[in-house]
């Protein structure tokens, strides 16, 4: 008796080409979209919390600054509530609220309301608000002031931290932060944080590990952050350090533990790599960066002890 041989199974993307080329197509375009939408809501971000605020501010105080807003009973009685009149050398523009401005004022905005389709200011503040919006605070001009602005505030300030002076008085404004009882935990929890992103003397110290978890054979990809606590070295009798361990797509979603020192593998990759890897959940698979310095099969023990750095002494 013959049998049949069963037709060989062939793979999705001769199976159903249609759905093959969109996931193609979906794999190429996908990564960019992301790359602009992320960078348009950092843009949408700013402009909301930071730009729009600083030049609403800007824009009242400069109106205040340079308004030149007259009433009908500051001119002469043959000119009063008519639609223009001459005061000084200088003519002004009467608006709907009954206030006047300069006709050269009055002229700038007018033509951008006719452009725009938008209506014209009823009174002098407003008028010179749109004024100086318009002359002023223009965005080509603003945006890059404000960069360079913040730029500079960031340099001072780095510059006043650095000095002795600096350091006592931001520790005292620390000090009264930390004294409100919801607020120290917030601002607590985001300076190790921000520390740990930013500060280079950290980031040099950390290293890239493996860790195993949630159970033997199953390994996670953590940073060391730093020694690992005293009463947990003292419960399991050997040094231990303390390991962030990430979770995709966001690594510092993560959560933090202290591990032996001798169950933890330290990997031959960047930093950068290992974030690449928790990022792509698993799709970009990190390369050595030193080929030469691949780590043998000896056991997690003798791996850490080789590559972990000495710990000051009194830590443990």
């Amino acid at each position: 008796m013959t049998t049949t041989p069963e037709p060989p199974v062939l793979p999705a993307s001769v199976r159903h080409p249609y759905r093959g080329a969109v996931l193609r197509g979906l794999g190429v375009v996908l990564p960019p979209l992301l790359t602009i939408v992320i960078f348009l809501w950092i843009g949408g971000t700013l402009q909301e919390y930071l730009l729009e605020p600083v030049t609403s501010w800007a824009e009242r105080r400069l109106a205040w600054l340079i308004a030149d807003v007259r009433a009908s009973a500051d001119f002469p009685p043959g000119q009063q509530g008519q639609q223009t009149a001459l005061l000084e050398g200088t003519e002004y523009q009467r608006l709907e609220g009954g206030s006047y401005v300069p006709k050269t004022v009055y002229e700038v905005v007018r033509l951008h309301s006719a452009s725009a389709e938008e209506p014209l200011p009823r009174t002098g503040t407003q008028c010179y608000r749109a004024y100086v919006r318009l002359t002023l605070l223009r965005p080509q001009w603003v945006i890059p002031f404000l960069l360079a602005l913040f730029i500079l505030v960031l340099y001072l300030l780095g510059k006043f931290m650095a000095a002795g002076i600096g350091r006592l008085f931001w520790s005292l404004v620390e000090r009264g932060i930390l004294r409100v009882p919801v607020v120290r935990n917030v601002y607590s929890a985001v300076k190790q944080v921000s520390g740990f992103l930013l500060n280079e003397r950290d980031m040099r110290v950390s290293r890239v590990v493996a860790v195993e978890y949630p159970r033997k054979g199953v390994w996670q990809i953590g940073f060391v952050t730093g020694p690992g606590m005293p009463d947990v070295e003292a419960a399991a009798g050997e040094e231990c350090v303390s390991v962030l361990v990430c979770t995709s797509p966001v690594p510092m979603a993560g959560f933090a533990v202290n591990v032996r020192r001798s169950e933890v593998v330290d990997l031959n990759i960047t930093i950068d790599q290992a974030i690449q890897f928790i990022v792509s959940c698993g799709v970009v698979v990190p390369k050595p960066r030193d080929p030469g310095r691949v780590l043998s099969a000896q056991g997690p023990s003798q791996r850490s002890a080789s590559a972990a750095p000495p710990r000051a002494p009194g830590n443990s």
